[in-house]
């Protein structure tokens, strides 16, 4: 089998031997401007116009714009090796250039195995395989002269991984990039790693165990000779706090404790800010506002994603829905009863990540310019793999509006508003208007008083989504242990806007079709409607002007930005002393 077909068979199963078997494919050793040619000018050449200066050649090599420059950040080795394949092409035999190797940077290349034919590069220091699919870590296959071994982003994660980071397999490793990865096992990893006799330097961050409040601490203590952790050095002072941390590995428990805490909302507008003064007496009409989140939980007993509970991205539209803002629009107009089992979920490939989740809402608060909720709810997670999926999916904070009509039981009578101050009196058959007595007047709000205050009686709860936020909270997984925003949504219009808007929609949509049905017609009878339409379209469009302007004012006057104080803090142990404060509680419990 030739060369190039064999490299496609390699290439089929995504090898690593085959991916740097192409690279190095790649630099044309033996092709021009490198290697051996009539294009090389020596002693012996005639100096014919078609040889060239060895200088001349190696520009060819490095120049921006020449079309022999080809990518080497794959290994800093790999342009030194094109400027050899030039000066003494001879040297480069097939030994030489694997053993000329020190570096390798095989970064997102789709890697799924790490076989044997990496050993050929037996003087390799420094293996960078990250954001590849590699599931394995196959130390036989390892050359035991790495330095540095970088396998961040890989599915790696498997108690059998853990076995092979040891130092009988790697005694001269000083770094170690495992971070992204799926380690949930601390104490297991930890303790293979402090087998490594040259570790100095290691990222773990990303890994769902690092969401646990013992991280770092437990690992700083767990590995005395480390210097260097997720990029950040390890001060005397931070190996001092977390001092017999790793002697109290039997209470270490690698679970996550979460405190998602919601503050004040504002900027909703006063939904009874434009009522009709003259309006009934009943229904009373109360107004409140609350928001609502999802987050996973260690107890089964939780609320679940299913199939019925699911939503798309139409629906979400048809909602009043967005992932970024809030929209009001003339579905929100139609308030609709929302029982209290539906709520916001994900996809479905999310249904069966994220197992157990449960939805609360916050405390149900009366219209006012600033709501304070001040919830607070901590949340244990066991699952710390999904809990890792969560917060790179994020967090989706939704704002519901509670509309309660309340009426009098049947028994009572209900008073409607006068809309007038006269009354008409009939004095010889004939009718006479007379202003009503303000004597009577207080004699009618007198017996008004002495009546009983009807007993009321409200109506089933009428719910609607307002609107939802989207808070990221990759940062979680990463380093930071606090994401702390305000979540800025867009305005939002009362219902009485809304029927407004509602309302010019139907006067336009009813003068185009006046108008379309008087072109269908002919004749003068036509002309003769269509003058009179013309007519009645110009105090149409007067009426829809006037409508507008109404609708632009009071938007410039009520609407705001609505904004809501959100937080969600992962529990970190800061010293020891802490960390055995807080455990031992819970172990005695």
């Amino acid at each position: 089998m030739s060369y190039s077909k064999q490299l496609l068979v390699d290439m089929s199963s995504n090898k690593l031997s085959a991916v740097l078997e192409e690279h190095i494919h790649r630099l044309c050793l033996n092709d021009f401007p490198c290697g051996h040619g009539t294009w090389r000018k020596t002693k012996d050449s005639t100096g014919g116009a078609k040889t060239e200066e060895t200088d001349a050649l190696l520009d060819l090599l490095s120049c921006p714009h020449s079309p022999w420059k080809h990518d080497e950040s794959w290994s800093p080795q790999a342009p030194a090796l094109r400027q050899l394949a030039v000066l003494t092409p001879e040297r480069l035999h097939t030994d030489f250039i694997y053993n000329y190797f020190i570096t390798f940077r095989i970064v997102d290349k789709n890697v799924t195995v790490i076989d044997d034919g990496l050993l050929k590069f037996s003087k390799l220091e420094e293996l960078v395989l990250s954001a590849n699919k590699i599931s394995d870590i196959p130390a036989e296959n390892l050359p035991s002269t790495l330095k540095y071994l970088g396998l961040g982003s890989n599915s790696l994660g498997y108690s059998d991984d853990v076995c092979y980071l040891t130092g009988r397999h790697w005694p001269q490793l000083v770094c170690l990039d495992l971070s992204d990865c799926e380690f949930q096992d601390q104490q297991s990893l930890l303790k293979a790693l402090s087998t490594l006799p040259c570790l100095r330097t290691l990222v773990l961050e990303g890994n769902p165990f690092t969401l646990a409040p013992s991280y770092p601490g437990f690992t700083v203590d767990s590995l005395p000779q480390l210097t260097c952790l997720d990029a950040l050095w390890i001060s005397p002072e931070e190996r001092h706090c977390f001092r017999g941390l790793a002697k109290k590995s039997d209470l270490i428990v690698d679970r996550a404790s979460a405190t998602v805490r919601v503050g004040r909302m504002m900027g909703i507008p006063d939904p009874l800010m434009s009522g009709d003064e003259n309006a009934p007496d009943f229904p009373v009409i109360t107004y409140s506002y609350f928001s609502t989140y999802e987050f996973l939980s260690h107890q089964t007993a939780n609320r679940k994603f299913d199939s019925e509970c699911k939503f798309d991205a139409a629906h979400v539209t048809d909602d009043c829905f967005s992932d970024a803002d809030l929209h009001s629009n003339r579905t929100c107009a139609k308030e609709s009863s929302r029982p209290d089992t539906q709520h916001l979920v994900y996809t479905e490939e999310t249904c069966q990540d994220l197992a157990d989740v449960s939805r609360h809402s916050t405390s149900k608060l009366p219209w006012s310019e600033c709501m304070a909720f001040s919830d607070s709810q901590t949340y244990i997670v066991s699952d710390l793999g999904g809990l890792k999926r969560f917060f790179n999916r994020g967090l989706y904070l939704t704002i519901e509006e509670e509309k309660v009509l309340s009426w009098p039981s049947s028994s009572e009578d209900i008073p409607v508003a006068k809309p007038s101050l006269t009354v008409k009196e009939k004095k010889g058959g004939k009718e006479k208007e007379s202003p009503i007595k303000s004597g009577s007047t207080k004699d009618k709000s007198k017996d008004k008083k002495k009546k009983s205050v009807p007993e009321l009686v409200q109506d089933a709860p009428i719910r609607r989504v307002l609107g939802s936020v989207h808070v990221p909270l990759q940062s979680l997984v990463k380093r930071s242990h606090k994401v702390e925003v305000l979540c800025e949504l867009a305005a939002l219009h009362t219902e009485s806007e809304m029927e407004a808007r509602q309302t010019a929609e139907k006067t336009l949509g009813k003068k185009n079709k006046e108008d379309k049905e008087s072109k269908q017609r002919g004749g003068s009878s036509t002309k003769q409607k269509n003058t009179a339409a013309s007519k009645g379209k110009g105090k149409e469009r007067k009426e829809c002007e006037e409508m507008d302007v109404h609708t632009d004012n009071s938007d410039s006057i009520h609407l705001e930005l609505v904004t809501v104080e959100l937080s969600v803090e992962l529990e970190k142990w800061q010293s020891a002393s802490e960390a055995l404060q807080r455990l031992l509680p819970h172990q005695n419990s």
